[in-house]
């Protein structure tokens, strides 16, 4: 960040954010009126000389504005902090952005980042994520969007964040992609936004993208479906509206969200919604014949449901072949989805994710098993794609029951992960590459011998193999505000996990599970557990901003046959 706030003998109280830009440079502004009396106004002027200006006399929410740069040097953005807030400003070249993204030059306290310095889990560059969405390759590289909101580091109403990637775990940071609508972002009451969707390749450089616009008691649909094209994968155009409305008949809730649009069987392209009705959570199949996906959506029927649990909506629903190409009627596909509110009653856990694996031949889904997702529940909104070399997917690391009001989470993308079937189970091991992540080994001897072992800033990868599947052991780790283990007994695998003031806590167990070798992923805010290669998986965050200290192994002996800890960091 490039920011030097000038004194008030100095420019008359203006506050200066500094910068030396170069021709041609694009600016994204936002800045709000600090009350209705004058205008918010944000100055630029270029080695002395004036370069634009931009204005709002909107005092409830920060407004987009753009400047572009006629000419380069040193670059001046000032504001009377009087009569103007500003939220973000940061800079671009657009020929050159995929390459070398933002520039962030301002972002204010009560929004900005928390700085930790060793996380190597995706996080935005400000303000608040949940949902990843429109996850795939575009133009040769990984593309995540993501729900955001920018000026707070709690939801609002909902913008679309975007990133690209080489290699799915280093993220350059790209100008924000798809704003609410006008009349949406003209207050900041949460009152909806650019909800959660899915994107497709629209040609050689550009992408199609499917989203849910939310808009609180619109009658008679809150939930309404739009599309929308970008021919640089960088700037959107203006979205068009798909399906103004639910299919009738079916008793539905305004529950109509999270477009999932994919290439099916009979290379048709294919929409999943998420909804619900008086029993439970539907997932909704439409179709259209529009080679580009634009126009002519028809609604096909319900897909699928799921009412355990005492959940209300099936939502972030994504369907993928496994083992075999889409237009193969052997292959095995995986219909993966949130249960929204669920709670399991024999664990207490909340917000789960199941997956359904069986065939879908364009039309109807025949299921042939089902398993959780991720045993720990914070692998939530999974979305995923057929790269070349298979499906891959990402969740938001968190858990609606975590949000609050009181506290600022550590918001967080997890480790994106591969899927496959193997033996009967749907595996999700973590992307190929993630070995690039190990900086250092560091001494596991200790743990062997049962000593607490330093692990340095907390970002670290362990790995542990067992004599024989099943063996039992338990890992604890030292962190500042819970207790926090990984077990494995007769019971099945687990994370035992508890706050200092909590009653009580839910059992996070893959009930059952006895793998011979677990893979641990500690990072600040998170545990990701991987067992026998992702066979079971299990993914919780954890509170606060720092990682674990320390870590302690208890096991009879000849249990655990190795130990590797590893320092990561990107």
């Amino acid at each position: 960040m490039t920011s030097q706030a000038m004194s008030p003998s100095d420019e008359g109280g203006l506050e200066t954010i500094s910068a030396v830009l170069p021709a041609g440079t694009t600016v994204h502004a936002w800045i709000k009126a600090s009350h209705g009396g004058a205008p918010g106004r944000l100055t630029v002027h270029v080695d002395g000389d004036p370069a634009g200006a931009v204005e709002t006399s909107n005092p409830h929410e920060f407004e987009f504005r753009l400047l572009t740069l006629a000419s380069g040097g040193e670059t001046a953005f000032s504001y009377d902090p009087v009569t103007t807030n500003v939220s973000v400003l940061y800079a671009f070249r657009q020929s050159r952005v995929l390459d070398e993204g933002v520039r962030l030059l301002h972002v204010r306290p009560s929004n900005a980042a928390p700085e930790i310095a060793s996380s190597y889990h995706f996080r935005p560059p400000f303000g608040w994520m949940n949902d990843p969405n429109g996850f795939g390759r575009f133009g040769g590289r990984a593309h995540l969007f993501y729900q955001h909101y920018p000026h707070s580091l709690r939801w609002n109403n909902m913008h679309w964040g975007h990133a690209v990637s080489d290699d799915y775990l280093r993220w350059t940071h790209l100008p924000v992609f798809l704003p609410p609508s006008d009349a949406l972002a003209a207050r900041a009451d949460g009152r909806g936004g650019a909800f959660s969707g899915s994107a497709i390749p629209l040609n050689d450089a550009g992408i199609r993208i499917f989203f849910t616009e939310h808009m609180k008691d619109r009658q008679p649909e809150e939930q309404v479906q739009f599309t929308a094209t970008s021919d640089d994968l960088v700037n959107v155009e203006p979205a068009s509206l798909i399906l103004p409305a639910r299919p009738e008949g079916l008793g539905l809730t305004t529950d109509f969200r999270d477009p999932y649009v994919f290439r099916g069987p009979d290379d048709k392209w294919k929409m999943l919604l998420g909804t619900r009705d008086r029993e439970g959570g539907v997932i909704l199949l439409y179709e259209t014949d529009d080679p580009a996906a634009a126009t002519r959506w028809t609604f096909l029927g319900m897909l699928h449901r799921e009412n355990r649990f005492g959940m209300t909506a099936a939502e972030c629903p994504c369907l993928v072949p496994l083992d075999g190409p889409a237009n193969d009627p052997s292959t095995r596909w995986a219909l993966i989805f949130g249960l929204l509110t669920s709670r399991d009653p024999a664990t207490g856990r909340r917000n789960m994710t199941i997956a359904t694996v069986g065939r879908f031949d364009g039309r109807s889904f025949s299921v042939e098993f089902e398993q959780e997702l991720d045993f720990g529940t914070d692998a939530y909104a999974f979305q995923a794609f057929v790269d070349s070399s298979g499906p891959v997917g990402i969740a938001w690391l968190a858990n609606w029951t975590d949000v609050s009001k009181e506290i600022d989470i550590a918001t967080a993308m997890t480790l994106p992960r591969l899927m496959a079937l193997y033996e009967g189970a749907l595996i999700t091991p973590p992307v190929a590459g993630v070995e690039s992540l190990r900086q250092r080994r560091l001494d596991a001897a200790g743990l062997l011998d049962g000593s607490d072992v330093d692990l340095a800033n907390g970002a670290v990868e362990i790995l542990l193999t067992l004599k024989e599947p099943g063996k039992a052991f338990r890992l604890t780790f030292d962190h500042a505000e819970a207790a926090v283990e990984v077990l494995l007994n007769d019971d099945g695998l687990s994370i035992p996990f508890s706050l200092a003031n909590a009653k009580t806590s839910p059992r996070y167990i893959a009930a059952g599970a006895r793998p011979s070798a677990i893979r641990i992923f500690l990072d600040a805010g998170s545990i990701e557990v991987f067992a026998d290669d992702g066979r079971w998986t299990g993914t919780k965050r954890l509170p606060g901003f720092k990682g674990v200290s320390s870590v302690r192994l208890t096991a009879p002996e000849g249990n655990v046959l190795t130990a590797e800890i590893w320092q990561l960091g990107l």
